[in-house]
This record gives C-alpha cells, sequence and structure tokens, in this order.
C-alpha cells in the first residue's frame, strides 16, 4: 500500500523533468494512478469525487483573491519605470561609494520585492537596468551577477510577497485541521498577516547581511571614477531622489501597515495596492495604452498559472491521500531519529532538493500540505515553519547548478560573462542565507516575535 503513494510522487516529478506544463502533469498523472489505484483495490474513488466541492472552495476563497492584486500593482510598477527611477535615485546617492551601484541595487531589489514579489521579474528587471552600469564602472562580475541574483529572490522572504500570502493561505487551514484532530475545538488561527510580520525581522537581517558582505567586497572594488557614465548623467537633485523615492515608498507603507495594523485583510491592502500602483503609472506619465494591456495580459497570465497549478495540486493532494500518503508521511516522519528535530531537517532538506525542478507554487501546494501536518502535530510553530520553508527556498532558487535565479539572469547577461563567474559570485550570499536558517532554527523568536508583539 505505502508504495503507491511513493511511486505517484516520484511519477509526477520524472514527467515535470520532460518539460510538460505542471498543472496537467500533476492532474493527469493523478487521475491515471486513481484509475490504477481503483482497479486494484487499493484507492477509494471518493476522494476525487469530492474535487468540484474543493475546486470551487479555492475559487472563493477570499485570501487567494490577493494574488492577482498584488501581481496587477508589482507588473504596473515595473511597466511604469519606476524600478529604472529607484535605481537612478540610490545610484546617485550611492554611487561615488565604493560598491555604491551594489548597494543601490540590493536596495531597490528590497523595494522591488515588496511590490512584486516574484522572483524572476525582479532578477531580470535587475539584470536589465543595472548591469550595464556595473560593467561600465568595472565591478568584478562575480560581485556583481552575486548581487543581483541573491537580491532578486528577496521576493520570497520580503512582504508582502506572493509567495506568503500563498503559503500563509496553505498554512492557515491546514494548522486549523491539526488543532481540530487534536482536540481543540477552538482553534487558533495563523493569517497571511502573521506570515507577513513573521518574515518582516528575518528580510531585515538578510538585507543588513547583503549590505554588510558588500561593503566588506567593496574595499577591494575600485571607486566609481568621477567621470563614469552613471555619475554625471544621472546625478540628481534632492528634489528629484525625493520625488523618485517617495512615491513607492508610501505605498509599501500603506498596503504593509494597514495589514499589520489590522486595518485592512490582505486581500483589501492588495487592492489598496493595485489601485495606487495605478495612480503612480499615471502620474508617471510614462504608460501607453499598449503597456496597460501588457498589465492586465501578464496580470491574467500569472494568476491563471497560479490557479490551474492550485487545481492540478488539488486533484494531487486529493489521490495522494486516497492511496494513504498521508498516514505514510505521518509514520515515516515520526518514526526517524531525533524526533520533532529529525524530521523538520529531512523535509527542509526535502523542500531545498525539490527548489530545484519546482516554483514556489507548486510547492506551497503539493508538498507543503503533505508535510506540514505531521510537523505541527509534533509542536512546531507555524509561523515559524513558514517563514523558515520561504528563506529555504529562496536559498534553494539561488543554489548552482539548478537555481531559478541563475537561469533568469543567465537569460539577460552578455555571453562574455562567465557561468562560473555567476557561480562563484552568488556561493557567499547562499552562506548568508543558510546562516539565517541556522539562525532561525536556534532562535524561532526571530521569526515569532513581531507577530507576537502585534497580534499577541
Amino acid at each position: 500500500m505505502e508504495l503507491w503513494p511513493i511511486a505517484l510522487f516520484l511519477c509526477v516529478i520524472a514527467v515535470l523533468m520532460t518539460g510538460l506544463p505542471v498543472a496537467f502533469v500533476l492532474a493527469g498523472v493523478a487521475l491515471i494512478f486513481a484509475t490504477l489505484g481503483s482497479w486494484f483495490g487499493v484507492m477509494d474513488m471518493s476522494f476525487v469525487m469530492l474535487l468540484p466541492n474543493r475546486l470551487y472552495g479555492i475559487m472563493v476563497n477570499p485570501t487567494l483573491m490577493a494574488v492577482p492584486l498584488f501581481v496587477l500593482m508589482g507588473v504596473l510598477l515595473e511597466k511604469s519605470r519606476l524600478a529604472e527611477s529607484l535605481l537612478d535615485a540610490l545610484a546617485s546617492v550611492f554611487g561615488r561609494f565604493r560598491a555604491g551601484m551594489a548597494i543601490s541595487v540590493v536596495l531597490v531589489g528590497m523595494l522591488l520585492a515588496a511590490s512584486t514579489g516574484i522572483v524572476g521579474a525582479t532578477v531580470v528587471t535587475l539584470g536589465v537596468l543595472a548591469l550595464p552600469s556595473m560593467r561600465k564602472q568595472h565591478y568584478d562580475m562575480k560581485l556583481a551577477t552575486g548581487t543581483i541574483a541573491a537580491t532578486g529572490t528577496l521576493g520570497q522572504i520580503i512582504p508582502p510577497s506572493i509567495a506568503l500570502v500563498l503559503l500563509g493561505d496553505v498554512l492557515s487551514s491546514t494548522y486549523q485541521q491539526v488543532q481540530l484532530d487534536l482536540g481543540n475545538f477552538s482553534p487558533k488561527t495563523v493569517s497571511v498577516g502573521d506570515l507577513f510580520a513573521g518574515a518582516i525581522v528575518p528580510g531585515l537581517l538578510l538585507v543588513i547581511a547583503y549590505l554588510g558582505y558588500i561593503l566588506i567586497r567593496g574595499k577591494g572594488q575600485a571607486e566609481a571614477s568621477s567621470n563614469s557614465e552613471l555619475v554625471t548623467t544621472k546625478r540628481m537633485s534632492v528634489a528629484d531622489i525625493t520625488f523618485a523615492l517617495a512615491p513607492p515608498l508610501a505605498l509599501m507603507v500603506v498596503v504593509l501597515g494597514s495589514i499589520l495594523s489590522g486595518l485592512a485583510t490582505p486581500t483589501e491592502a492588495a487592492g489598496v495596492g493595485a489601485f495606487g500602483a495605478a495612480l503612480l503609472a499615471i502620474w508617471r506619465g510614462s504608460m501607453t495604452l499598449s503597456k496597460w494591456q501588457a498589465c492586465a495580459m501578464e496580470t491574467l497570465l500569472v494568476t491563471s498559472m497560479v490557479f490551474l497549478i492550485l487545481f492540478g495540486a488539488s486533484l494531487f493532494s486529493a489521490v495522494f491521500y486516497g492511496l494513504g500518503g498521508e498516514e505514510m508521511v505521518k509514520n515515516t516522519l515520526g518514526q526517524l531519529p531525533g524526533g520533532v528535530i529529525g524530521a523538520t531537517l529531512l523535509v527542509m532538506v526535502l523542500i531545498f532538493l525539490l527548489g530545484f525542478i519546482l516554483d514556489f507554487i507548486e510547492i506551497t501546494f503539493v508538498v507543503v500540505p503533505i508535510v506540514a501536518p505531521v510537523l505541527l502535530m509534533m509542536g512546531l510553530d507555524p509561523i515559524w515553519l513558514g517563514i523558515m520553508i520561504a528563506v529555504n527556498l529562496q536559498t534553494s532558487f539561488l543554489t548552482p547548478p539548478f537555481g531559478f535565479a541563475l537561469f533568469y539572469l543567465r537569460g539577460v547577461v552578455p555571453d562574455s560573462v562567465a557561468t562560473s563567474d555567476i557561480y562563484k559570485g552568488v556561493t557567499p550570499f547562499i552562506i548568508i542565507q543558510l546562516l539565517l536558517l541556522v539562525a532561525m532554527a536556534v532562535w524561532p523568536s526571530l521569526a515569532t516575535w513581531l507577530p507576537s508583539q502585534i497580534y499577541g
């Protein structure tokens, strides 16, 4: 019996390696195994028959309605050339310092992460905008590419991140069910806002660590030349810098502040963010009709992808449970040496490895619902677990040779930049992220203290 869920999982991974669409792979392989399981008498098809109810629940889920709104917010800020203005403004401030452009990239990437939350979009945007200027300033390509790739992955952890919205929704329903199974009929709730609050301190620590490493490496980085094209053509006044920085910062504060203060749900705040981003785009006057259409189309495509994967993942999880996968995972993790520590370590290693071949959406909808109930049953804090998973995936997306962020960056950098330089460049940032994971494992309060202060 236990071989069936293992075979289902391995078969899905194998078919995904062919490059077929994830949603159709999850649904198609699950249906094949459900049919075979029914024939061999190991699968109750009632699990599949309940699928329409589950899909209806997904479509009316108010938390998931935040996804298209946050996507639209990020796309509008990107298409309105706001990222370019931010980079120009910060480069004007830090451009004459050692590694000043790299510092600007990290700060802009932090703001983009808070608006888009999509790793690929941030890496590509920073690569296109910043790398040419860094090459003109004769940056070490290892430092330049490593900074851009690592900064692009901040979208996994800096709120309001789409990854945290999806992860928060999954952990919320899972945690409530675990509490009911434990006999607590007045279960505690975990919201997306809790995850946002929990991610703030680790996210800021990561940004500070990045900046610290860049400043140390900057001692070996030549001063930006006074006749550099960046310095002479993009020097800005205080008024221009304020004009570039204030509006997007105000939007981020309003969106995140309204969620953390309890004045708005994530979906309501996402609506305010999308509306505010549209006003900023109109105010800047850089949007044409074709750009508005492109924003709408990109939002539609990303949202459709997310929900299609969620539909496929729902069918996969139903068949996985029907084949006895939940009981198998529970027994396996419960019998590991080291108890909860051993189980958590194994899950984190598994998620890290799956991050090489699956995006965060698939891992959130497919893997987390399988392993999270067992870990939460063992007493882990759901907020801590969610932040650990987010940082773990962020590290996986940056790790050679399969990291998604590396593929995105390789697609926009010139052929003259060696792939080995990109791999060497991201290595120090991977070490920083691993140290953050260790720090959160030793001091869980790094992720749980702020939510307890805000909502405690």
